[in-house]
């Protein structure tokens, strides 16, 4: 019995299900691999080498994020408002309050002019004093005219898009993070799958000994096990009973599990309050925030210059007024961005967006909620399909070469 089983030709034939098996775990293996890397083109351009299908996309991955989801959760006024402006205004006049000081020096040394250095102390308290007085007052009414106006000062799509094309490994990571269960599921299913089609296979070669059988299997194995694996992770699309048991998408089955892990993250590393603000300060429409700043802060500086005229004038010339209000301004605009490279801070307001993402999107009908992971196979998905499928005829062919 033993030599039966240990005869050259059984072996030959006990190795096509395990052959088959590792076809189907291999070709999804590469075809993971093949979403989402290398980060930069890789090969001699245009045809002879490879982007990570995701990463070459950058930009309409990008788009389809923020259309198909970002927009389904929240809109930019409700996000901004999620951010509280109030304790936003509070936290930025409290670090304007350390450096106060030292900001008004910048300003007033405009030009390196010495009347400033030589001015008694006190006198400098006193500007200080006024500054200090009035920054709480002047930062509220700024942040609750933003807030009104922030979809006129914000671009959201651009300030989403932007960041995401700019770093193609966060924009794997919002795909690769979301659907970590799925991903390996893929990869483990080409193994099953394909020792399973291996049986079949085995059958037919049985009975059909021919050359071109093993190469057709194999082909069909690397199409068929991304297929069938792309298909159970979003199909059925709503739960169905059958008998005792419930079918669904595994992925959508894992809908408040994804939530957790996806809304952390975006609240964390791509919706913050220090990317709304770079956003309103640097974006296309910075215009009109920076214009926005200017006119309430300009009030003040001419009424610190009224209460110390004509010393005022002395310290910085009046042929250099509207230049230091111009001075200010952009120290402002400076100030502001400054405030928030303070993580903690950051970390706070995103828990405020997190909240709100995370009950948007456990809501969200299965239908919707596929597009979150959806369209990184739904881009070139055949292309992948037809890798796995020619992969695994190239097995086939050297399975004939080397074993047959």
């Amino acid at each position: 019995m033993l030599d039966r089983l240990l005869d050259p030709v059984v072996l030959k034939y006990a190795t096509i299900p395990f052959v088959a098996a590792f076809i189907g775990w291999i070709t999804n293996w590469i075809a993971i691999k093949m979403t989402f890397y290398p980060l930069r083109f890789v090969g001699i351009r245009p045809f002879l080498g490879w982007q990570g299908i995701i990463p070459m996309k950058a930009g309409k991955m990008a788009e389809i994020f923020v259309d198909k989801t970002m927009y389904r959760l929240g809109t930019l006024p409700e996000l901004f408002d999620r951010m509280e402006p109030g304790v936003v205004a509070r936290h930025v006049a409290e670090v304007m309050d350390r450096r106060l000081a030292g900001y008004t020096d910048e300003v007033m040394f405009y030009g390196n002019h010495p009347v400033w250095r030589l001015m008694p102390q006190a006198m400098k308290e006193r500007v200080y004093a006024r500054v200090r007085e009035a920054m709480p007052r002047l930062i509220d009414e700024l942040m609750r005219e933003a807030t009104r106006d922030v979809e006129s000062l914000i671009d959201f799509k651009d300030m989403l898009v932007t960041r995401l094309t700019g770093d193609p490994a966060l924009l794997n990571r919002l795909f690769l993070e979301a659907g970590a269960v799925e991903f390996r599921f893929i990869v483990r299913s080409g193994l099953w799958f394909g020792f399973l089609f291996g049986l079949v296979q085995l059958a037919v070669w049985i009975v059909l000994p021919l050359w071109w059988v093993l190469p057709l299997f194999g082909l069909i194995v690397g199409y068929a096990t991304n297929w069938f694996a792309l298909n159970i992770i979003f199909r059925p699309l709503e739960p169905r009973r059958i008998g005792r048991w419930t079918l669904q998408g595994l992925f959508l089955k894992r809908q408040r599990e994804v939530a957790a892990t996806w809304c952390r993250m975006v609240s964390i590393e791509i919706v913050t309050v220090q990317a709304l603000v770079y956003a309103m300060l640097y974006g296309p429409r910075s215009g009109r925030a920076r214009g926005l700043v200017r006119k309430h802060i300009e009030p003040v500086v001419d009424a610190v210059l009224r209460d110390y005229e004509p010393l005022s004038s002395l310290a910085i010339g009046e042929d250099t007024v509207e230049q230091v209000r111009q001075a200010v301004g952009d120290k402002a605009v400076q100030v502001a961005t400054d405030a928030f490279d303070d993580w903690p801070f950051n970390r706070e307001r995103a828990r405020n967006i997190e909240r709100l993402l995370h009950d948007r999107m456990v809501a969200l009908p299965p239908r919707e909620f596929q597009d979150l992971l959806r369209p990184c196979f739904q881009e070139d998905e055949m292309k992948l399909i037809l890798t796995g499928a020619v992969l695994g005829l190239i097995a086939g062919i050297l399975q004939i070469v080397f074993v047959f």
